[in-house]
């Protein structure tokens, strides 16, 4: 049961921000009470307190400064164009702190890849986290986003566009290619997402 010293008042107005519903609490010594997920985050004089079967659900958005996490993201389709899905995973200094799968339907390789991205760096965004450092196996939009290559496909221009504008919502954001093996969680739950 994770205990993080903070403003209450601060903490709350966090979560209000992350479109998280902040209630009074059930008891005198209670401020507030939130949930999101499988989490519940209680109020008190100097700290909350996350209770629930995931409380990483609350915990970064509580935490001042959003903590840093390393992002994973994969795209995957099954022909090229043919049904694509995407997996991605968001793991800080306490391990996976979420991930996810989802088909996306029609597209092509590299589009599947910046879905992945941007709902990846989406999830990021959404769990609070101030500092990422992404990861994928897509050597494409890697260099594309850091501006090594060139976009020359309309529609691959636009993400990479709506990527950039996320992570300008970042303190600090880096972006690194690495083989499919260190990307393993994230190519499993995209295709885990064709089976589900």
């Amino acid at each position: 049961m994770p205990t993080i010293t903070c403003d209450p008042a601060a903490a709350a107005d966090r979560l209000r921000d992350a479109g998280v519903t902040v209630e009074s609490g059930n008891t005198p010594h209670e401020q507030w009470r939130a949930e999101r997920g499988e989490a519940v985050a209680v109020a008190y004089d100097d700290k909350v307190v996350v209770q629930g079967a995931d409380p990483t659900e609350l915990t970064l958005l509580l935490e001042e400064g959003g903590g840093r996490a390393h992002v994973y993201f994969d795209g995957a389709c099954r022909g090229n164009p043919g049904p694509a899905a995407v997996g991605w995973v968001i793991v800080t200094s306490d391990g996976i702190a979420a991930d996810g799968g989802q088909r996306i339907g029609e597209t092509t390789n590299n589009q599947a890849e910046y879905a992945a991205l941007i709902r990846a760096v989406e999830a990021a965004r959404d769990y609070g986290v101030s500092e990422i450092d992404i990861r994928g196996d897509s050597e494409l939009v890697v260099k594309q986003v850091r501006g090594e290559w060139d976009t020359n496909d309309p529609d691959l221009r636009e993400r990479r566009v709506r990527v950039h504008e996320l992570l300008a919502a970042f303190d600090r954001w880096s972006i690194a290619h690495v083989p499919r093996e260190v990307n393993e969680r994230a190519d499993e739950l995209a295709n885990d997402a064709f089976d589900t």
